[in-house]
């Protein structure tokens, strides 16, 4: 239900490009009925499929309707060749450092029965992004920058997304950043990463991620909150829509999509992210950008991985 119209978030009527700067992985998704028991067997469906944060947002905002959508991230060499045409067929233009050091990024997915999901994570090559791997050029023709908060919790990487992030705000590009993950957040310090993403546009946590960084119980209250900081924040609350807050207020609460028999709620934060972002080069205020975004969201628990079910046109095409 609508509270309020556009506000904040860089939107850019007509389209233009959008660059993600973030993460390639491989998930191993595991569908489990019961909970897994120590010491024996449990049966699973198990699936290996391309996803990562970044990946994931760089092709639901291509299924979403943006034409022009690149990609920067590292992938060790075991699977670079695989992920990168995977993504072309989805239609994002993926420029893939390949690392021979360390392999591909993997996380485990734990899927219960209610579709809820926890992760095992080995970050791999995507936490060794380099500033040798960003060039300014990548920015030429791009409308919005979107920063996977994956790329912060470690050094090397943190340096990358933060040349991106400068040069991005010398050209008067708007930065939206994901968190990413509230375990990991804990673990950088919620200070810090309030810091480190500082001149940001867009901020699009989940409820978890919003009440850690404020301190406070209600998403609601966090959103607020955390818009006194940054232009725009959405608030994704699952089966419970999203919420928009600016200068300090609730400024929208969007419905979600419902979705009879969820079945896996991987990457639909990013879907979310996603739709929201191409929903917004596309011209539509903040508010309308959300129920595009969780329309994406919606369709994203239907099928198992994070990555859109069918391939969107080849990139460039």
């Amino acid at each position: 239900m609508s509270e309020g119209g556009s506000s904040g978030g860089g939107g850019s009527a007509g389209g233009g490009g959008l660059l993600v700067v973030g993460d390639v992985v491989t998930d191993v998704v595991v569908r489990h009925g019961p909970p897994p028991v120590r010491g024996t067997d449990t049966a699973a469906r198990i699936s290996t499929l391309p996803g990562g944060a970044g990946a994931n947002v760089a092709c639901w905002a291509a299924r979403s309707g943006c034409r022009d959508v690149r990609l920067l991230a590292r992938a060790g060499a075991d699977s670079a060749a695989w992920h990168q045409e995977i993504l072309h067929r989805a239609g994002v233009r993926a420029a893939l450092t390949v690392d021979q050091e360390v392999p591909t990024a993997t996380v485990v997915a734990l899927v219960d029965g209610s579709a809820e999901r926890t992760f095992l994570t080995d970050s791999g090559a995507v936490l060794r992004l380099c500033p040798a791997d960003w060039s300014p050029s990548l920015l030429d023709g791009v409308a919005h920058l979107h920063l996977s908060g994956y790329l912060l919790f470690a050094p090397t990487s943190r340096a990358t997304a933060l040349l991106a992030l400068r040069e991005a705000r010398r050209r008067g590009v708007p930065v939206s950043v994901d968190p990413a993950s509230a375990g990991f957040l804990k673990g950088l310090g919620v200070d810090r990463f309030l810091a480190t993403v500082e001149g940001v546009d867009l901020l699009l946590p989940n409820a978890d991620e919003a009440c850690l960084l404020t301190g406070l119980p209600e998403p609601a209250d966090a959103a607020a909150k955390l818009s006194r900081h940054v232009p725009l924040v959405a608030v994704t609350l699952g089966d419970r829509g999203a919420l928009l807050a600016a200068g300090g207020t609730v400024t929208a609460r969007v419905a979600a999509v419902p979705v009879r028999e969820p079945v896996d709620s991987t990457g639909a934060g990013d879907a979310f992210t996603g739709g929201f972002l191409a929903a917004r080069l596309a011209g539509a205020d903040a508010t309308e950008a959300a129920a595009a975004a969780c329309r994406a969201g919606a369709e994203a628990v239907t099928a198992v991985g994070g990555r859109p079910a069918r391939a969107a046109r080849p990139a460039g095409g």
